[in-house]
C-alpha cells in the first residue's frame, strides 16, 4: 500500500527526534561529500569510514 503523505510526514518527524542534528540529511548534502570524496581535497584520504548520519552514530576512540 502507498503511504499517505500525513503519514509519511509524522514517520519523518519520529526519526528526526533521534537525530542530534534533528533533521534528515538533503540529497545536496549527500552530493557534497560525494563531490568532495571524489574531489582532488581527499587525495590523501585512505580507507576511512565517514558516517553521514547528523551525528546519530556515537562512537568513542
Amino acid at each position: 500500500s502507498v503511504e499517505s503523505p500525513k503519514a509519511a510526514a509524522a514517520r519523518k518527524t519520529r526519526i528526526s527526534a533521534d537525530v542530534p542534528a534533528k533533521r534528515l540529511g538533503t540529497p545536496e548534502e549527500f552530493g557534497q561529500i560525494c563531490a568532495f570524496l571524489c574531489s582532488v581535497h581527499a587525495g590523501y584520504l585512505t580507507g576511512q569510514n565517514i558516517p553521514v548520519d547528523g551525528g546519530l552514530y556515537v562512537s568513542a576512540f
